[in-house]
């Protein structure tokens, strides 16, 4: 056992005082505040606890806070990672509630991801209380916007650069080495508008999306009976968003699609955009009035750790010091901030409480797994650094 004890009372009312403040996203919600109330709570315990803490804003109110503890030696840099925005609220009676029932506290963020938030302060602040017994530093990062274009944690790469990075996604304390990554692409297919008596003139956008729906389908299926990846399974697509058209009399002169495909590790943009392109072009060689266009609006990479690197190998030994077993090994389908932080050559692994309902209208997470996990963060930083 390290001379680092987590206060584990403190750990529960960080997590209970950051579920009852609210930091929806305001790009999910024109009414989410957004991350700066949560940031400012953050900063401050970590400042108390005597960390160094920076604050950074890429975007007016979208606020990130970095808190760093250096060991008694020089060693590596270690950043602990978890988001502090939330989706929206709809549909959930008592959001920032975090009442405790049973073990379970509920409200949004607490599962998705204030846990893992709170057991990152908690284990910095253990370990500044003892000294800080470990070579290099320490970071904790809480980063806004993870919920929808990273800001976050992409702005804090562009001044960080450690060793090493845990983030704290919900896992049930299963060591995460893989993720989906997505990519949004639009198809827009053209038509020509006229008046819903002249099909002499008008052309249907709508009927040429739903020609190439109909081939999107067969694409739909032949990915999930493709050789699924160990930990994540198969790649998958669906269609989020399908708009055209102005009125019932009118033809369409244009229809959009928003196609989400999720993509394993091994898969890369250039690849997946050919498929789509490859269906696009059978359609036009079929009918040459067929006319469409495609383009990426956003991808975000898969996540695959090396099972045998150093923080990898950290974190499922504190794991098992910690829970009394043998640690788990899983793969995730949700996307997290971790593929930002191995993209840019960061040692990168995914652990987190348990819980339930992230995104739905009923969300908690097990109190004392929040605990289990700020006692393994602790272990693992030391075991990384070599103080262990």
């Amino acid at each position: 056992m390290s001379a680092a004890e987590v206060d584990r009372e403190f750990v529960l009312s960080v997590l209970r005082d950051l579920v009852r403040i609210n930091s929806v996203n305001p790009a999910l919600d024109p009414e989410g505040p957004g991350e700066r109330e949560a940031a400012q709570y953050v900063a401050k315990l970590l400042q108390d606890a005597g960390l160094e803490v920076y604050s950074h804003e890429p975007q007016p109110g979208r606020v990130s806070v970095v808190g760093r503890l250096k060991g008694i030696k020089p060693g590596p840099s270690l950043m602990l990672n978890g988001h502090l925005d939330t989706v929206g609220v709809q549909g959930m009676s008592e959001p920032f509630s975090g009442r405790v029932e049973q073990g379970k506290l509920y409200g949004r963020g607490s599962y998705d991801m204030k846990g893992g938030v709170a057991a990152c302060v908690g284990a910095a602040a253990a370990l500044a209380q003892a000294g800080a017994p470990f070579c290099g530093e320490l970071l904790v990062a809480a980063v806004a916007d993870e919920e929808h274009a990273s800001l976050g944690t992409a702005d804090l790469l562009s001044k960080y650069r450690p060793n090493a990075a845990i983030v704290t996604e919900p896992t049930h304390l299963e060591v995460c080495l893989a993720h989906k990554g997505f990519a949004w692409i639009e198809v827009e297919t053209a038509g020509k508008a006229a008046h819903g008596s002249r099909p002499d003139l008008g052309v249907d956008a709508n009927l040429a999306m739903g020609l190439f729906l109909s081939r999107l389908k067969g694409l739909e299926q032949e990915l999930r009976s493709r050789p699924p990846h160990h930990l994540v399974g198969t790649p998958s697509l669906h269609v989020g968003v399908l708009r055209g058209g102005t009125a019932p009399s009118v033809y369409a002169d244009s229809c959009k699609a928003i196609i989400e495909r999720r993509t394993v590790p091994g898969e890369t943009e250039t690849e997946i955009l050919e498929e789509i392109r490859e269906l696009l072009g059978r359609l036009q060689s079929e009918d040459p009035s067929f006319r469409a266009e495609v383009k990426t609006l956003l991808v975000r990479d898969p996540f695959e750790a090396d099972p045998n690197s150093p923080i990898v190998s950290a974190v499922a030994k504190a794991a098992e010091q910690t829970l009394g077993k043998p640690a788990s090994f899983c793969g995730q389908t949700p996307w997290m901030d971790s593929a930002l932080l191995a993209r840019a050559g960061i040692d990168t692994v995914v652990i987190g409480p348990a819980g339930a309902g992230a995104h739905a209208a009923e969300e908690w997470v097990d109190a004392e797994s929040v605990v289990q996990l700020s006692r393994i963060l602790i272990q693992a930083a030391l075991e990384y650094s070599g103080a262990a």
